[in-house]
């Protein structure tokens, strides 16, 4: 049975994404074409039709977006895995409200499909905890958020 696609996130997927969420990343490897995954938290939905999330400006992944614009997003939460497709752009090189090298990328979302296996469900999201200083980890968390948020106004 196939599986039915949607292009705008539900309301579950959105308020997950209000505030700090594990998803994967996917981009393409505009050498090897293959996908160039990423497990990130930095991550903030400004509305049902569009993702932000922060990386290192250094990583592979701002360069692959510049070379080839799909990504996918993995959403694991609301019971189930979701595979978001879109087209991402890097909208800040240089994130200079952050103490730290960030991009900002936009991904605008054009299929969510649900890529759960049949007959099964999530019964707990995923749970990750930062190993390095906790207070250290909380502020940048903060300040990483903060501008993620203040770009979607």
């Amino acid at each position: 049975m196939a599986t039915k696609s949607v292009s705008t996130l539900n309301e579950t997927q959105f308020q997950s994404l209000q505030k700090e969420c594990y998803v994967i990343v996917n981009t393409v490897d505009p050498v090897a074409h293959t996908p160039y995954v990423n497990a990130i938290s930095w991550v903030y939905a400004p509305d049902m039709e569009t993702i932000l999330f922060a990386v290192d400006n250094r990583s592979k992944a701002v360069r692959n977006v510049h070379e080839n614009e799909n990504v996918s997003i993995t959403f694991i939460g609301d019971e189930t895995t979701s595979v978001i497709n879109g087209t991402a752009e890097v909208i800040e090189e240089h994130m200079d409200s952050v103490p730290i090298k960030l991009a900002m990328i936009r991904v605008k979302i054009y299929e969510i499909r649900d890529a759960m296996f049949y007959g099964a469900k999530i019964a707990q999201p995923p749970q990750y905890e930062k190993t390095y200083d906790a207070q250290a980890a909380a502020k940048l968390d903060k300040q990483v958020m903060s501008a993620l948020k203040e770009k979607a106004k």
